[in-house]
């Protein structure tokens, strides 16, 4: 049985790594799964700590291998805000996009350049390992929320090349071109190579 904890309680998160590592394995558990719940504290300015910290250490309790992410947003005009605080921004995807869209009130399209980041942080328990993939996505933040997909600040985020918003996006092609796909696709070509399978082989 190959098997994986993808260490989020964010169900939108969980099914989009899930479908982007369908190939790679058979059982995913989100830490929903667990009875007993792990405090992490998320305090480290940089995202690669973080998402280093929460694999390591969801990883060292539950013995499995195990999949970490901590991404951010961050707006040019706003001085890179609010990045590591991305989640932390307001209560809810609505009250973030809210504060988002009031702090950009009245700032042009042109200066509205920003770009999303994504540390995937994957821990293999019998090696004591962690290794990092990273991934962006630049655009713009739009005026008003558009799409029905995704999830966060998918509804603001404009992607020029595709003349969409990432909220517009089907799962398939937002893995494709996302912050998380692109780290997620480095994380399956590791996948692919040999000391991966070999340590996979001895685990799962």
């Amino acid at each position: 049985m190959r098997n994986i904890i993808i260490a989020t309680t964010n169900n939108g998160k969980f099914e989009e790594i899930k479908s982007a590592l369908a190939q790679e394995f058979e059982t995913f558990y989100s830490l929903r799964d667990f009875q007993e719940k792990v405090e992490i504290a998320e305090d480290s300015p940089f995202y690669v700590e973080n998402a280093i910290k929460k694999a390591r250490k969801i990883g060292e309790r539950f013995g499995l291998y195990t999949i970490a992410d901590d991404s951010g947003l961050e707006v040019e005009a706003l001085g890179g805000r609010p990045g590591v605080f991305s989640s932390r921004y307001g209560k809810n995807d609505d009250d973030r996009i809210e504060k988002l869209l009031g702090e950009l009130k009245g700032i042009p399209m042109e200066q509205r350049k920003a770009i999303f980041k994504a540390y995937i942080a994957c821990y293999i328990p019998e090696r004591e390992i962690t290794y990092v993939f990273y991934g962006f996505l630049k655009g713009f933040i739009g005026f008003e929320k558009k799409g029905e997909l995704g999830f966060g600040y998918d509804p603001v985020f404009f992607v020029p090349e595709l003349s969409k918003y990432v909220a517009e996006l089907a799962r398939d092609e937002k893995n494709s071109v996302s912050h998380r796909g692109r780290a997620l696709n480095a994380l399956k070509n590791f996948i692919k190579g040999d000391f991966f399978r070999n340590s996979r082989a001895s685990n799962l």
